[in-house]
């Protein structure tokens, strides 16, 4: 695994460690951070909650100052090792430039989180170097559970010593590749939207990074659009791979357009049509699940795994 120059890995979990859920973006559903309270501490983890965790102002989880004093006291306090967004949605952007950097720097902890939290990882890198977990606890709303698969996996990255492998799903649609070999670098990126949303001040240089790509429910035009404008400006200049994720699509009417793959080629890239909903599903070939970390790899590789 080859190490990103200057990287900051936080030290794994131990039993009895405390973690600090916030809310750094909208407002979430406190049984659900209940749920994720309760997972974590069957993990054997001390959990506290920031103050204003379960605050409400408009389509936020509070004032910016307030969302921001959370975060920020958890990266300064020596006691909280690890931090856990409660959920993403809207309002990271508002604070990402305003993070404690210095306390980051002195004492690196695993910021955890998706969604509208990519702008905080990606920040934290560019100001910090601190490495990340893109991810969550996520509770199904079909199931009224968190994922085993998914809290066991994130349970392994950050409580268990060395790399962590992630599998793609089975049950996953996915696209095939169409190039070969493997790419080895810096592994960054997570929702596309924030990664536009962060360009020209919290996107950090992605020379030389593989950069991932999380587009929920989005149309092609829109993908297409906002990777228009970051390989423009420079951007994606030097980035290894340029994987793309789409999750299925929850409603029919939305459903009825067909999502994209999209890979880096020498004049940009090159979009693949797959149909996700409705419809037949097709085996996962060569896909890789996203994690947050310093370094990675991915390629085409039958067992369909990604090191980090």
């Amino acid at each position: 695994m080859t190490k990103a120059l200057g990287a900051m890995r936080p030290a794994k979990l131990q039993v009895g460690d405390e973690v600090r859920l916030v809310s750094p973006a909208s407002p979430p559903n406190p049984a659900d951070v209940l749920q994720a309270q309760r997972k974590l501490e069957s993990w054997g983890l001390d959990v506290s909650l920031g103050d204003n965790v379960f605050r409400q102002y408009g389509y936020l989880a509070g004032t910016d100052h307030e969302r921001l004093s959370d975060l920020n006291s958890a990266l300064r306090d020596p006691s909280v090792r690890a931090i856990v967004a409660t959920r993403g949605g809207k309002g990271a952007y508002r604070i990402a430039d305003q993070l404690d950097f210095a306390a980051a720097r002195n004492d690196p902890k695993f910021v955890v989180g998706f969604s509208d939290i990519t702008i905080l990882h990606m920040s934290l890198w560019r100001h910090s170097k601190i490495v990340g977990l893109h991810g969550a606890l996520y509770v199904d709303d079909a199931t009224g559970s968190i994922s085993h698969v998914g809290s066991e996996t994130l349970r392994a990255a950050l409580m268990e010593p060395g790399p962590t492998t992630i599998t793609s799903r089975a049950d996953d649609p996915t696209s095939e590749l169409t190039t070969s070999g493997t790419a080895r670098g810096p592994l960054l990126g997570g929702n596309l939207d924030m990664i536009a949303t962060g360009a020209g001040w919290a996107l950090p240089d992605l020379h030389g990074a593989i950069l991932f790509i999380e587009a929920v429910e989005l149309y092609l035009g829109h993908v297409d659009r906002q990777l228009t404008m970051l390989r423009k400006a420079g951007h994606l200049d030097g980035s290894v791979v340029l994987p793309l994720a789409s999750s299925r699509n929850s409603s029919p009417a939305r459903a009825s357009r067909s999502s994209a793959c999209c890979e880096t080629t020498s004049r940009g890239w090159a979009f693949r049509f797959s149909a996700v909903y409705p419809g037949p599903r097709r085996p996962p070939r060569n896909g890789a699940t996203r994690s947050g970390s310093d370094s990675g790899h991915c390629g085409q590789h039958p067992d369909r795994r990604m090191t980090i």
